[in-house]
């Protein structure tokens, strides 16, 4: 079933999110920030994630591709994720979301917004216990569901 919905046109397509281990040190988000930058890869959401030794810096970027590449070339530990991502008219659907997500009984690991999107449109980025139900879930409920191509510039 997984590849069928990945197949099907407006079937489910996954955001990828990098989750960076990085020391907890002064420049340390500033460099992940300039080695994308210079290399022309738009971080489209962000969020980071502090403790006392090491920090969890969460992006999604236009070109995930060329992320990886340049995360490897410079010796950052990260994890690659798959992650719904749902397009907003207004804040007031940030509770469509929510609302939709808990009578599917989905269970939300995460949420962060997106720095930018295409249309002038708000963005959310969620980790789920399931993205296939989900992606059902909030079309279902009129929400739009959008994927890697959709932030690509």
């Amino acid at each position: 079933m997984p590849a069928e919905v990945m197949r099907r046109p407006g079937g489910f397509q996954p955001v990828i999110q990098f989750s960076i281990h990085a020391d907890n040190k002064v420049g340390r988000l500033n460099e992940i920030i300039g080695l994308l930058s210079v290399h022309e890869v738009h971080i489209i959401a962000l969020s980071v994630l502090d403790t006392t030794d090491s920090s969890i810096i969460r992006i999604i970027v236009d070109y995930p591709i060329e992320a990886q590449k340049l995360l490897i070339e410079h010796q950052f530990s990260y994890v690659q994720s798959e992650l719904i991502a749902v397009e907003l008219t207004s804040e007031e659907q940030i509770k469509t979301v929510t609302c939709a997500l808990v009578q599917a009984e989905i269970n939300i690991h995460y949420i962060y917004p997106f720095l930018v999107r295409p249309h002038g449109r708000y963005g959310l980025a969620i980790s789920l216990e399931d993205n296939e139900l989900a992606a059902e879930t909030l079309t279902r409920s009129q929400l739009t569901v959008i994927g890697q191509d959709d932030i690509a510039r």
